[in-house]
């Protein structure tokens, strides 16, 4: 397996993890909102996703250039830096709308270049 690939799985890795994590807590926006574990458990697997993305190869982000690497990156950076006060409703959405949208990405990936030999 190839090294993209092995960060992809990784990637799929941490998005089901914050699927999980919004289901033992509740997938809400309050609960979200009122519990410092849940939102702690999310931004930080959103910083490990960033983090991911320094790993993949230019070859590959430009191949797959329809998920914006480099915004990623930024949303680790602002889970880095900005970690306590993470704005709640960039967390929710990136959780609810991104985070499924990246896993369906890099699954999709995944599955093409099982199909095809390297």
């Amino acid at each position: 397996m190839n090294r993209d690939n092995n960060v992809l799985e990784k990637m799929i890795g941490y998005c089901n993890d914050i699927e999980e994590t919004a289901q033992l807590f509740g997938k809400t926006f309050d609960m979200l909102k009122t519990s410092k574990p849940y939102k702690h458990a999310v931004a930080m697997c959103i910083l490990q996703i960033g983090e991911l993305t320094i790993y993949l190869s230019e070859n590959f982000k430009e191949q797959y250039n329809d998920m914006p690497w480099k915004e990623i990156k930024k949303m680790r950076n602002i889970a880095a830096h900005n970690y306590g006060n993470f704005e709640l409703d960039i967390l929710w959405n990136t959780m609810t709308e991104d985070i499924p949208a990246l896993r369906d990405y890099c699954q999709k990936i995944l599955d093409q270049t099982k199909e095809t030999p390297q």
